[in-house]
């Protein structure tokens, strides 16, 4: 009789350690999740981001065409820091 108690005891003793461990792995999946959903709504807002970006440097290229030389040139830098901002955020995307 005893042995079917310590194999009882056994048994219970793994199946609150098989218990311990879902609980464990239940929340470490709720933290993952929650990661997820932040990258996502940070993935979203650097494309919204890219998306203005890309918009303003369409409207800058179509106003230098009635500028001066040296607006042509503050614009092109501009444009060129906006290329930049953009590049960077496709770089963080792809990450």
């Amino acid at each position: 009789m005893e042995g079917l108690q310590d194999q009882l005891k056994r048994v219970t003793e793994k199946l609150q350690q098989v218990v311990q461990r879902y609980h464990l792995l239940q929340k470490e999946h709720e933290q993952l999740s929650r990661e997820v959903t932040a990258l996502r709504d940070k993935e979203k807002a650097r494309i919204i981001r890219i998306d203005e970006l890309e918009m303003k440097m369409t409207a800058l290229q179509s106003v230098t065409v009635q500028l001066s030389e040296p607006e042509k040139k503050e614009v092109e830098k501009r444009i060129n820091r906006y290329i930049r901002e953009i590049d960077r955020c496709i770089a963080l995307l792809s990450e």
